[in-house]
């Protein structure tokens, strides 16, 4: 039993070790907190690779058609620069949308090829120099960043700077892979604040007791008390994931500009891009070592 636990224990030490926090995280002008709106923007994708009704590929190309020209209208009315975590076949699919985000000044990131990473290292790889030529092709230049569970070998191999996937910190860290390898800046975010645990009634095909449709009032209070809670914490950070499909609902996009407006009224609340955020930290916080 007692070699059990020393197991479990060093196993521990050494997973926590993988999750390097930053000691003292200050933002520029010495902002209180860093806010990040993101988008992922994956209409029906995901929708087709789980195989999903016809009605839920609809409401995945509501998210192409109008949800994300709602999102770039709020953002741009807020003078917020997001970033829009986008799969490569979107370029195909809605190539416009992501047009005018970049010519709007939003980050472009990697969302996967097809929202999926393959198994097989070298079709992973693939998927992953796929995206980074199409998204190329949007902004001319590769992206830095990825929401996705891509190797973070593959990430550093092809010059990410940042990841935003994993969730074990309210705040920027570095992780690293299990073989101490590849070190990556994480950006985390977290269900909570993730507009599809709210909003997706049948959300990936769940049964009825996974329904759930919450009012839009309830949604603003929880994400604006998680805000105001690090804001008065101070060097905090928020990162707020949306999706076309789900914010871009009509009602939803109101919730949103009374947040974005809320928050505004501050001094010292920071709206940068996910690329914004990791530059600074790797300027100004890089890892040790």
């Amino acid at each position: 039993m007692d070699q059990d636990l020393q197991a479990l224990a060093e196993a521990a030490r050494a997973f926590g070790n993988r999750h390097r926090r930053i000691a003292g995280l200050t933002w520029p002008d010495g902002a209180r907190i860093a806010v990040n709106f993101t988008a992922d923007f994956d209409a029906m994708l995901l929708r087709r690779l789980l195989n999903e009704p016809p009605m839920q590929l609809a409401k995945g190309e509501f998210g192409g058609r109008v949800g994300i020209w709602r999102l770039l209208d709020l953002f741009n009315s807020h003078g917020i620069k997001a970033t829009i975590f986008t799969p490569g076949r979107i370029c195909e699919l809605y190539p416009q949308a992501l047009r005018a985000a970049h010519a709007a000044g939003h980050e472009i990131a990697d969302h996967m090829w097809e929202h999926r990473v393959p198994k097989d290292m070298q079709l992973e790889l693939d998927h992953l120099t796929k995206t980074g030529r199409a998204l190329s092709a949007i902004t001319g230049r590769k992206p830095v960043g990825s929401r996705s569970e891509h190797t973070l070998a593959l990430l550093k191999q092809e010059g990410f700077l940042y990841t935003s996937h994993d969730t074990a910190d309210h705040l920027p860290y570095y992780l690293t892979d299990a073989v101490g390898e590849a070190t990556l800046l994480n950006l985390p975010f977290h269900y909570a604040i993730d507009d599809a645990m709210f909003y997706s009634f049948a959300w990936l095909g769940s049964g009825n007791a996974a329904q759930r449709i919450t009012d839009t009032d309830r949604v603003f209070d929880l994400w604006w008390e998680a805000f105001l809670h690090q804001y008065h914490a101070g060097g905090g950070y928020l990162n707020v994931c949306l999706h076309p499909f789900v914010s871009g609902r009509a009602q939803r996009i109101d919730m949103l500009d009374r947040l974005m407006t809320r928050m505004k009224a501050l001094p010292g609340v920071w709206f940068p891009t996910c690329e914004q955020v990791a530059r600074h930290c790797l300027s100004h916080f890089p890892p040790a070592g």
